[in-house]
């Protein structure tokens, strides 16, 4: 058997595990995904500068997130639908977050439910990821149910008023609801050790609506219900109602703009994801690493200019501990990834996805020395060569 060395290695094995359908909604962008490529390309642009002659014996990748010590600034995404990749995916990734002590993202549209996934963990704190819908009073449940399993932060996500076209879903037939034809099933089938895992498990439903959407009681209706209750176009005001109503920390992700960066500020945000839905919303939107120095000088806690202080997230390309590292440079305070560990998990999973946060760490630790520094909270644009 080959050595799991890389990321690339994971999705390799992810590709003869996971049934190609499921596969290829990971995988992919929409339309050209020209903004998918620019997502990897531009990080590829970014070059760290090398220095020596320093007392790099010791080096400290430790830091805070909403006054909460974690090992590292790196967190996993939300991913709708996880628990398809691999069964019972929310958990394991779940768990090996913890393990790992860094935070944890439940996607709305989950398999496993957030009650399962906090019962899995002794009710380790996680960041719990909304879409906002029409239903209020579903949705003031929702938030209590998130405070009850221990949620230490709100996700709301903006960038998906319509979902943006994914060809490869098309030509899978992959479609909300699913309507699984002969091919979809023959997919399955080829996947064997996946259909024995999934025939060991219940949960093969969107876990966070079922049983709590009245007269909805199987997959096909919850997606359903889910499109026909999603609004089109969060406004601002229904953000400083969404914090009013949370009382906690509260994330706004899907930020590619400096003015809807402020707005969110404005609006009662705690911190701002700066990302393109990882190139599967709008195609032909710019790279989040690209934009990522506007939003910081706008309003983040590392710029001298800023008068908002807030905290400045970033998600869509990361698949290296050098991605991390340049993303942290340009003055973000916390990255996620999405797809990195998602192949983890299907390459081997709990322990694929801690194999991807190990190879992340490592490559990260590795990368600080080499740069000359040892605290990952005191590195800048100063690490960065000028383009």
């Amino acid at each position: 058997m080959a050595q799991t060395i890389t990321i690339q290695d994971l999705k390799q094995q992810a590709k003869k595990n996971v049934p190609k359908m499921f596969f290829d909604y990971a995988t992919s962008g929409s339309w050209q995904e020209t903004t998918l490529r620019a997502n990897r390309a531009d990080f590829n642009k970014l070059h760290l500068r090398q220095r020596v002659g320093r007392d790099v014996s010791e080096s400290n990748l430790n830091c805070q997130i909403f006054g909460t010590e974690y090992t590292m600034p790196l967190a996993l995404s939300p991913i709708g639908a996880l628990g398809m990749q691999r069964a019972d995916g929310e958990i394991l990734a779940a768990k090996a977050a913890k393990n790992a002590n860094i935070p944890f993202t439940l996607s709305t549209l989950s398999i496993c439910s957030m009650e399962q996934v906090a019962q899995a963990t002794d009710y380790h704190p996680f960041i719990m990821q909304l879409y906002m819908i029409h239903d209020k009073t579903f949705v003031k449940k929702f938030l209590q149910r998130a405070k009850q399993a221990n949620c230490c932060a709100l996700m709301v996500t903006l960038d998906l008023p319509i979902m943006g076209q994914r060809y490869q879903d098309i030509r899978n037939g992959l479609t909300v609801p699913p309507n699984f034809n002969l091919k979809q099933l023959w997919q399955m089938a080829m996947r064997p050790r996946w259909m024995l895992r999934m025939a060991g498990t219940k949960n093969r439903n969107f876990g966070n609506l079922f049983g709590h959407v009245p007269n909805q009681d199987n997959l096909s209706n919850l997606a359903l219900w889910a499109k026909e209750q999603m609004i089109t176009g969060v406004t601002w005001q229904q953000i400083k109602w969404l914090k009013n109503e949370w009382g906690g920390k509260l994330i706004v992700k899907g930020i590619l703009d400096e003015e809807d960066a402020a707005m969110a500020v404005d609006a009662g945000a705690d911190a701002v994801v700066v990302s393109n839905h990882g190139g599967r919303q709008l195609d032909g939107a710019p790279s989040a690493i690209s934009i990522l120095p506007k939003i910081v000088a706008k309003i983040g806690n590392k710029s001298k200019q800023s008068k908002q202080n807030c905290a400045v997230h970033m998600d869509s390309g990361i698949r290296t501990g050098q991605d991390m590292l340049k993303a942290l440079c340009l003055g973000a305070d916390l990255c996620y990834i999405g797809r990195a560990y998602v192949y983890g998990l299907g390459a081997n999973g709990q322990k694929g996805v801690e194999q991807t946060i190990e190879m992340i760490r490592q490559q990260l630790a590795m990368s600080l020395t080499l740069c000359g520094e040892t605290d990952i909270n005191k590195v800048g644009i100063h690490n960065l060569w000028e383009n």
